[in-house]
């Protein structure tokens, strides 16, 4: 079996920067408030036409295929990680291949929401190191500001949301030590409510306490209504302090899991880049970890909650800022809705 390593790595958000002081022209908040609770002081907003999930992670590709030194022709499966895409049907990836004008290569899309980059990742080293592909493209993109609730109503989920995409060029290495040592992947659909958009969907609100008044026909009419954007229950929904309670959990038991199948520790880790969810999660990670602020990666200052694309914009950015070099340990993690969570230990 081969090993798998990342060749190349590229990132784009999207040229509109929307502080927290911008958004208190459409709700009660305050810079202070959003500090307080999440760290984001500034994200990104894609245009609103013109800008989709799909075109911003053609321009990661675009520089982490240059990166890699390969070309569109390489490319022999793409891996696409969101969870907003451009269309309920089909998945972003054959938009990106057609797009980029790539031969007929499969695409897969995953639907793991803040970890999806690291499952897509996961999915693409298993693929290298049983030598099915040999240039994997595997891309994180969202674009969240085309359907959140920008009112007072909705500030808890709005405020911490941004747009923009990662992407990055798996290859195999036949480097002794090299590559992705391990990655891990949990799930618990327990609490999957606490962190979810219900509608649209096929479930008509079963699983929900509150269900909703659907229009009395025989047939269809259950997408959506317009009581639910009335009402709010159309947005995304978040329970924070259920969140919070159980990502700090996760998140150190799946790095320490890691390290532990590689028999390392904490203190080895060269560089730690966390899902960057929110900013108190990480260092509350960190703290818990023993790790100090040199071993830790956060930008979500800048951009938010990126959800899937969150990793790869950090990863990149961190490597583009000489913070990683060759023969660092970096470690991967994440966690969001489902509630799913995984980790991916790298010798670059």
């Amino acid at each position: 079996m081969y090993q798998s390593r990342i060749a190349g790595i590229g990132y784009y958000v999207p040229k509109n920067v929307y502080t927290n002081q911008d958004l208190t022209r459409f709700m009660d908040t305050s810079d202070e408030w959003i500090q307080e609770r999440t760290g984001i002081k500034e994200r990104r907003y894609a245009d609103r036409i013109g800008e989709t999930t799909t075109t911003m992670g053609i321009e990661a590709a675009k520089i982490a295929i240059e990166r890699a030194n390969t070309t569109i022709d390489d490319i022999d499966f793409i891996i696409f990680a969101t969870l907003s895409p451009d269309y309920y049907f089909p998945g972003c990836g054959v938009l990106l291949q057609r797009e980029m004008g790539m031969k007929e290569v499969g695409a897969l899309d995953i639907r793991n929401q803040c970890s999806g980059f690291v499952y897509a990742l996961s999915i693409a080293d298993q693929f290298v190191k049983t030598g099915m592909y040999k240039n994997i493209l595997v891309v994180g993109s969202e674009k969240h500001s085309f359907a959140l609730d920008y009112s007072t109503r909705g500030r808890a989920v709005s405020v911490i949301f941004g747009d923009g995409a990662g992407a990055v060029i798996v290859q195999p290495t036949t480097e002794p030590g090299k590559g992705i040592l391990s990655t891990h992947l949990h799930s618990d659909g327990a609490d999957a409510e606490k962190l979810a958009m219900y509608y649209p969907g096929t479930s008509g609100g079963m699983w929900l306490d509150n269900q909703p008044e659907w229009p009395d026909q025989e047939l269809g009419g259950m997408l959506m209504t317009k009581e639910m954007l009335d009402d709010g229950s159309a947005f995304p929904y978040m329970d924070g302090q259920a969140v919070f309670k159980k990502a700090v959990v996760k998140f150190p038991e799946v790095i320490q899991e890691a390290l532990a199948k590689n028999n390392l520790k904490s203190v080895d880790i060269d560089l730690l880049i966390p899902h960057q969810a929110n900013l108190r999660i990480a260092q509350f990670v960190q703290k818990t970890l023993g790790l100090n602020d040199d071993q830790v990666f956060n930008n979500i200052q800048k951009y938010g909650n990126t959800t899937a694309a969150s990793v790869p914009i950090a990863l990149c950015e961190a490597w583009e800022a000489g913070k990683i070099k060759d023969g660092d340990l970096i470690c991967l993690a994440a966690f969001g809705a489902g509630f799913t969570w995984g980790s991916a230990l790298i010798r670059w």
